[in-house]
């Protein structure tokens, strides 16, 4: 009887240490600022000697405006926001900006939920549940709305209205990942017969597609 209760009590402790593991770690300190010199990366980056840490490193200004990383093939601009003094608190946040027509294409973020917060324009966006039921959840968000996405679901961001839109938003992990489904089927290495299986079409739309994705 004591073996078997001692068993149960491994096996709960097994599965929970498990569960924990999937989500960025809880800090254990006040704050870790990043410090950009190290080499050191566990669960994020080498933390700052404390003493040498000033009000600067909580901060990041401009985000007034556009700027950052911009994809004229996709029609947006984003802006990465880089605070050291986020370091191990499980949280990022971006700055986007979206044209007219241009969207942020179908992705997912394996270790992140999202929500997004509209400051300027409108954009339709949601996100599809997971296999069987394909549901899709989405609405037109206008300046004020707040949407949100569960972690690792496929979602998207489309400006189909006439004036630029502008978008703050925040994911539930310090390094969410991001997976560009069209990128990962069509600018890869996955043969094109294993693409066009999957896609049930045929390998010569599987390369004209594909020649797309190589252009610059």
């Amino acid at each position: 009887m004591a073996a078997a209760t001692l068993l149960l009590a491994l096996a709960v402790v097994a599965l929970g240490s498990g569960h924990v593991e999937a989500f960025d770690p809880n800090p254990l300190q006040d704050f870790c600022v990043a410090d950009p010199t190290s080499k050191v990366h566990e669960n994020g980056v080498a933390c700052k000697d404390p003493a040498a840490v000033v009000a600067e490193d909580f901060l990041f200004g401009g985000l007034d405006k556009p700027g950052g990383k911009t994809s004229k093939r996709f029609g947006f601009t984003a802006n990465q926001v880089q605070i050291p003094g986020l370091n191990t608190l499980g949280e990022s946040h971006v700055r986007l900006d979206v044209v007219p027509g241009g969207v942020f294409p179908v992705h997912y973020h394996p270790r992140a939920a999202e929500t997004a917060l509209v400051l300027e324009g409108s954009v339709y966006f949601g996100f599809v549940s997971s296999y069987p039921d394909n549901k899709l959840y989405a609405k037109v968000l206008r300046k004020g709305d707040v949407f949100a996405v569960p972690q690792g679901l496929v979602h998207f961001l489309y400006n189909n209205g006439t004036a630029p839109a502008t978008l703050y938003a925040s994911l539930s992990s310090q390094n969410p990942g991001l997976v560009l489904l069209g990128n990962s089927l069509f600018a890869g290495a996955l043969p094109d017969d294993l693409v066009a299986k999957t896609l049930l079409t045929d390998a010569h739309t599987v390369q004209t597609i594909k020649a797309n994705f190589r252009r610059s």
